[in-house]
């Protein structure tokens, strides 16, 4: 990583003009993100992703951040001795399973999360979607990929209801960071353990985000020869999947973020958290550092 304090002055002074348009253009404008894989578990990336939310906070633009957390919570089963069970990508939750997704998640990520932003000088404020009836879910239907007919019981996994963002808007205005965590809560006030790329994309959607960023472990959607793909449609989307070139654990990631494109998110972009400062990059610069999915 290279230091700040071995930049020439007059290159600092460069980097900062050229990242004027871009602060003009997003200033007052909110972006959801959605914070998991290295950038989540590396202390380096954490460090650099803590500042650079803070960052956008202080040139007016508006970070609203949505965690996941599956490496923790299995960590946490295994401790307790219970083995996580997944069907078609979905997390088994049953009632002692969703207690520990709650601890997890709610407990020690997203206070883990708050603690770093408010080091690096922001004010970042914790959410469930239960605070505020952020988050209103049921129980999700899971059908079997290749017999329709047959429907998987993944427990307490939830499909969103509805969203009531107030309570993240009132955060917003008062100059916080919100930082959800992705648990719902149904009618009999049960809670819903609830895919993270699914809260992160509905919540970009209902806030009206000018940015959907996606961190992930890759460096975007790779064609057949492995090159990145820097920018794409949904129409291309399709494309790609239906000639297998996507597949596996970016088809859930991609199915969100070409809704949240459909729905008005101006920009979806599934970047690369390996790399340093990637998200500030993503935004702040002309360099591309992940896919771009457009609105159409």
């Amino acid at each position: 990583m290279t230091d700040p304090l071995t930049i020439a002055p007059r290159d600092k002074a460069e980097i900062l003009a050229q990242a004027l348009p871009y602060i003009r253009k997003f200033h007052g404008k909110t972006m959801v993100i959605k914070y998991g894989g290295n950038a989540m578990t590396d202390p380096e990336l954490q460090q650099d992703f803590a500042e650079d939310v803070v960052l956008l906070k202080l040139v007016g633009i508006n970070p609203v951040v949505v965690h996941g957390g599956g490496p923790q919570i299995e960590t946490a089963l295994k401790r307790l001795g219970k083995q996580g069970h997944f069907i078609q990508g979905m997390r088994v939750t049953d009632a002692e399973t969703m207690e520990v997704v709650e601890w997890v998640l709610a407990g020690e990520v997203q206070q883990d999360i708050v603690g770093l932003i408010n080091q690096a000088g922001g004010k970042a404020v914790g959410l469930t979607g239960r605070d505020g009836g952020l988050i209103r879910a049921q129980k999700l239907k899971l059908r079997d990929h290749k017999d329709p007919s047959i429907e998987h019981d993944v427990g307490q996994v939830g499909d969103i209801v509805a969203i009531d963002p107030s309570v993240v808007k009132a955060l917003q205005d008062d100059a916080f960071i919100p930082v959800v965590s992705p648990i719902g809560f149904g009618d009999a006030n049960e809670s819903y353990n609830i895919n993270a790329d699914v809260v992160a994309s509905k919540l970009a959607t209902v806030l009206q985000a000018e940015k959907l960023l996606l961190l992930t472990n890759i460096p975007g959607v790779l064609d057949k020869q492995g090159q990145l793909l820097p920018e794409l449609t949904s129409a291309q989307i399709d494309a790609l999947i239906d000639d297998g070139t996507i597949s596996g654990g970016m088809l859930p990631k991609l199915a969100g973020a070409i809704d949240a494109a459909k729905a008005g998110v101006k920009a979806v972009h599934i970047v690369d958290g390996r790399v340093p400062h990637a998200m500030l990059l993503e935004i702040l610069t002309d360099q591309a550092y992940g896919t771009m999915i457009r609105s159409e």
